[in-house]
Parts: C-alpha cells; sequence; structure tokens
C-alpha cells in the first residue's frame, strides 16, 4: 500500500509517494487470511478434535496449531462475556477465520469505536497499529464458539488501551507475550 504525503505547503503542491507501513515480516495480510482459512477447514474437518473435548466453559481457551520464527497459528475458544480488552498485536500482522459461532469485534478507527459481528466463515486481518477487543457475540450459541489466528511474526508483546474522556485513545500497560493473551 502506498501513499502520498505532503513535503512542503498546500500552496508549493509537492508530494512523495512512500510506503504507508513496512511490515516486520515477508508475509502479507491475504498470506494470514490464506493461512487461517486453511487452518479453520482443518478445525472442521476434525483434524484437532482431540483438543476441543471438555472445553472450559467459563473462560477462553486457546492452544497453538503450529509455529515458528515467522508465523504462530492459534485454535481460541470464546465464552461469554469475557472480553480481550482493546489491545494491538505489538509489531506483528494478524488475522483471523471464525470457525463457528460468532465474534463481536471492537476497533478503534483513529475516532471512535466501531463494532462488527464476525460469524462463522466470516475472516478480519489486522495490519499493524490495529486496536481491538474481540468477545463472543451475544445470543444462542450450539456448540463452542472456535476462531483461528495467525499473527507473523509470532507475537512477543500487546499493548492495551483505553478511551479517554477526550475520545483518545491512550495506552494503560504493555505486557511481553508469546501467546494471543497478555
Amino acid at each position: 500500500m502506498l501513499t502520498t504525503v505532503s513535503s512542503g505547503s498546500a500552496a508549493l503542491g509537492t508530494s512523495a509517494t512512500v510506503p504507508a507501513v513496512s511490515a516486520p515480516t515477508r508475509l502479507r495480510l491475504p498470506d494470514l487470511l490464506n493461512t487461517t482459512d486453511r487452518a479453520a477447514d482443518a478445525v472442521l474437518s476434525g483434524r484437532y478434535d482431540r483438543l476441543l473435548r471438555d472445553l472450559p466453559e467459563d473462560e477462553r481457551w486457546y492452544t497453538r496449531l503450529d509455529g515458528n520464527d515467522e508465523l504462530d497459528v492459534w485454535l481460541i475458544s470464546w465464552v461469554p462475556d469475557r472480553s480481550t480488552e482493546l489491545h494491538d498485536h505489538g509489531g506483528s500482522l494478524g488475522a483471523l477465520t471464525v470457525v463457528s459461532g460468532a465474534l463481536t469485534e471492537t476497533r478503534w478507527d483513529g475516532e471512535a469505536l466501531r463494532h462488527r459481528r464476525l460469524s462463522a466463515g466470516s475472516q478480519a486481518a489486522f495490519p499493524l497499529g490495529w486496536v481491538h477487543d474481540v468477545v463472543r457475540a451475544p445470543g444462542p450459541v450450539i456448540g463452542p464458539t472456535l476462531s483461528v489466528h495467525a499473527y507473523s511474526p509470532p507475537l512477543t508483546a500487546m499493548s492495551y488501551y483505553e478511551v479517554t474522556q477526550q475520545n483518545t485513545l491512550r495506552r494503560s500497560r504493555t505486557e511481553l507475550t508469546d501467546a494471543p493473551e497478555g
């Protein structure tokens, strides 16, 4: 993605094209979406059924499905009323595919919080700087609510945020992590 940035006053009319964000990995968001889609298919085919027995009903559960120096892939089970809090993924790009049930994502768009529902089969990608909260969507669910997440490079830190009374975003803490939970 390229962005045109002004290099002087508006009267000069000069601009330069520069990369909007340099990625910390050779993988791109479409690669991560493809990865989560393939992993979701593996979950649906029963490949990971042994992991899904006796899931806790009152806390989120997660396990690494695959990982190397470039990419981590996680399977996450969601329970009602347990959000992730507003957070980013540090220096990692991310993506998810909802396997079953539905999630509600609340994200900061630079001015306000925006909400969207992600149903089974839906995907979302997280560029650098993406700040969001994820929670199991309200409503009746048959079976567990599951999603597959991919991060590249693998997560090393997550920062958590709050929206101030002035409607700005303030970082409240940063945690080192190697899992999709801080």
